[in-house]
C-alpha cells in the first residue's frame, strides 16, 4: 500500500486572521513535497481550485518546481478539473511534467468538487457531466496515440494531429477522481482506470457498494484485476499522541468545513460530529501513527484492499512546522507500520 500526501496550497499560517504571503506558502508547500520526498512517502498530489485562499489554480508548474527538486516520490495532480480544461493542454502539461521527474508524474482527472471554474472558464453547469465524459475521451486517445483523429460538441476537431511532447512512460498513469456518483464508479471500471475515491465525511466502509460497482465494471469490460486499483483520499493529521491530534486539528478544521458548509447548506461542525468521525469508522485519519494504521487497515479490509492512501493535511490550516511533523511520522512512522 502507497502513502501519500494531497495538498490544495492553503495560504494559512496556523492563524485564520493573519495569513502567510502567497510566496511565503509556496515556498513552504515546496519544503513539504521535498521533505515527504526525503521521508520515503510514495505520492504528493496538488489539487486544483480558483477560489481565494487557494494556490493551486495551476498545479502543474508547482509539481513541475517540486519535481526539480525532488528523486523518488510520485508526482501529481489531486484533482485536475478536466470538465474545466483542454485536454490536449492537461496531456502536454503532464507530459512535460514526466519528462522533468524522469518518470515520475501521474493525473487524477475528475470533476472537482467546486464549480467556480465553470463561469470561469466560460462554461454552462448544466453541461457538467457531458462535458467530463467528452473531454475524458478525448485525453485517452491522446494517451494512448501519438497521431489524433477526433471530434466532439465542445471542442474543435482534430485532424491526423500529433501531440508532443510523449511522456517517459507509457502509458502515463490516469487515475479517475470520484465522490459518491455510482456514474462515475462504473465509468471508470469501464474504462479499466485506477479510482481514487475522496472520502471526506460519514463512514468510510459505507463506500463498498460503490466499489464492489466499480470492480464488477471492470471484470464485464475484460479489464485485469491487478489493473482495477483503489485509492483513498481522506482528510488527515498525524502527530505524536492521538490527544494532541484531536486537538490541534479540531479548531482549524471545524473553521474550514463550517466555511464550506454554509456555501452547500451543512450545518456548522460541532465537536460531537468531529468525535463521531475520528472515531473506529469515521472518515478521519487523525492520531497517533499506531491508532491511524490501524484505521487504515480497517478501511482497507471494508473496502476489499485499496492500493494507495493520500493524506489532505491542509484542510485544519495548520502552521507549516506542524505539518512538516506530521509527513516525518507519516513516513518514518506510519509507512513501516503499514
Amino acid at each position: 500500500m502507497e502513502i501519500g500526501i494531497d495538498s490544495f496550497a492553503a495560504m494559512f499560517s496556523g492563524e485564520t486572521a493573519h495569513p502567510v504571503s502567497d510566496a511565503l506558502a509556496v515556498g513552504q508547500l515546496l519544503e513539504r513535497i521535498s521533505f515527504a520526498d526525503e521521508v520515503g512517502l510514495d505520492f504528493f498530489g496538488i489539487g486544483e481550485h480558483h477560489r481565494k485562499g487557494f494556490l493551486d489554480s495551476a498545479p502543474a508548474i508547482l509539481l513541475a518546481a517540486a519535481a526539480a527538486r525532488t528523486k523518488k516520490i510520485r508526482l501529481g495532480s489531486a484533482v485536475t478539473v478536466l470538465s474545466a480544461a483542454d485536454p490536449v493542454r492537461v496531456f502536454q502539461n503532464f507530459a512535460t511534467l514526466d519528462l522533468i521527474s524522469n518518470g515520475r508524474a501521474e493525473m487524477v482527472v475528475g470533476r472537482g468538487s467546486f464549480i467556480d471554474a465553470f463561469p470561469l472558464f466560460g462554461l454552462d453547469l448544466k453541461d457538467y457531466d457531458a462535458l467530463f465524459v467528452e473531454k475524458l475521451d478525448l485525453l485517452l486517445k491522446i494517451r494512448d496515440n501519438e497521431f489524433i483523429t477526433w471530434s466532439g460538441k465542445f471542442r474543435p476537431a482534430i485532424n491526423n494531429q500529433a501531440i508532443y511532447p510523449r511522456p517517459v512512460q507509457d502509458p502515463i498513469p490516469i487515475w479517475l477522481g470520484v465522490g459518491g456518483t455510482p456514474a462515475s464508479f462504473a465509468r471508470a471500471g469501464t474504462l479499466g482506470l485506477p479510482l481514487m475515491v475522496a472520502i471526506i465525511g460519514g463512514e468510510t466502509h459505507r463506500f463498498r457498494p460503490l466499489i464492489d460497482i466499480y470492480r464488477e465494471a471492470g471484470r464485464k469490460a475484460g479489464h485485469p484485476k491487478e489493473q482495477l486499483q483503489v485509492g483513498l483520499h481522506s482528510l488527515g493529521y498525524i502527530a505524536d499522541s492521538t490527544e494532541q491530534a484531536h486537538e490541534e486539528f479540531f479548531p482549524g478544521y471545524a473553521a474550514a468545513m463550517t466555511r464550506i458548509g454554509k456555501e452547500r447548506g451543512w450545518p456548522p461542525t460541532t465537536r460531537a460530529h468531529f468525535e463521531s468521525q475520528v472515531g473506529p469508522t469515521g472518515a478521519l485519519l487523525v492520531g497517533d501513527p499506531t491508532e491511524v494504521t490501524e484505521k487504515i487497515l480497517r478501511h482497507a479490509n471494508a473496502l476489499g484492499g485499496i492500493s494507495r492512501v493520500t493524506f489532505q493535511l491542509d484542510t485544519a490550516e495548520l502552521p507549516h512546522e506542524k505539518i512538516m511533523h506530521s509527513i516525518s511520522l507519516l513516513g518514518n512512522k506510519l509507512k513501516p507500520l503499514i
